[in-house]
């Protein structure tokens, strides 16, 4: 008989009239990775194809997200770190809103350091903290900086879009939200700070962002996979603990 293993906790969390398929790693029990390319350097370039590269190594997959915001080339637009080593250089340029949502100050990257212990911090401040990363994505806008919703956004903006984000609600709890249907920069960043908790969040992408678990499938926005991610959060379990 198998037995049970602990996933990721995964809920729908409905606010502001609006829904969010919200979850929740532990990373007191759960390993949070990052993940672009296999072994070959070939895009795993998207959840499906993940799914089927954790199998090849016995590997099953609990939880996966897209990791943020890619170039043209469809590598990561700015920092990108897996297992410590730096795939991606910090990206300090700064553009006008118009040039995309990563260009909206502030920017931040979300990290899980080599203490296992996580955060969100801005760009701004990345190379002074001087952090040991084991993992880190960096992406833009920072939804709630400090506890206040980034002042970039306008409350009364008519720009719906599926949005995904993150935070460190503890240094061991990460949340992870996306939206299920359209829905406004602030509204989104009120999610994270007065519905989950969060005294920084960061924005990671919109319009193909998806969220899946084990429990639940794929919650988000693309039905049809059109472009590649360039980099995916996942939390696997070796298929032997749960034989």
């Amino acid at each position: 008989m198998a037995s049970a293993v602990a996933q990721p906790l995964s809920r729908r969390v409905h606010f502001d009239a609006a829904d969010f398929r919200v979850v929740e790693v532990d990373l007191a029990h759960d390993r949070l990775e990052l993940h672009w390319r296999d072994a070959q350097g070939q895009p795993l370039a998207s959840i499906d194809g993940l799914r089927h590269w954790g199998d090849g190594q016995g590997r099953e997959l609990l939880f996966a997200t897209n990791a943020g915001i890619y170039d043209r080339q469809f590598r990561p637009l700015g920092l990108y770190v897996e297992e410590g080593v730096a795939l991606r250089p910090l990206n300090t340029a700064r553009g006008s809103a118009g040039a995309g949502n990563f260009s909206i100050q502030p920017n931040g990257v979300f990290y899980v350091d080599a203490r296992n212990h996580a955060g969100v911090v801005a760009t701004s401040d990345w190379r002074e903290r001087r952090i040991e990363a084991r993992l880190a994505t960096q992406s833009g806008p920072m939804l709630v900086v400090d506890g206040a919703i980034n002042p970039a956004f306008d409350e009364q903006s008519d720009s719906l879009k599926w949005r995904s984000g993150v935070c460190a609600r503890a240094p061991q709890q990460v949340v992870f939200a996306v939206s299920e249907a359209p829905v406004t920069f602030h509204a989104f960043a009120r999610l994270f700070r007065d519905e989950l908790g969060c005294r920084d969040a960061l924005y990671l992408d919109g319009t193909l962002s998806r969220i899946y678990t084990k429990a639940d499938g794929y919650t988000g926005a693309a039905a049809v996979m059109v472009k590649p991610y360039a980099g995916m959060f996942a939390v696997f379990v070796d298929r032997r603990a749960t034989e």
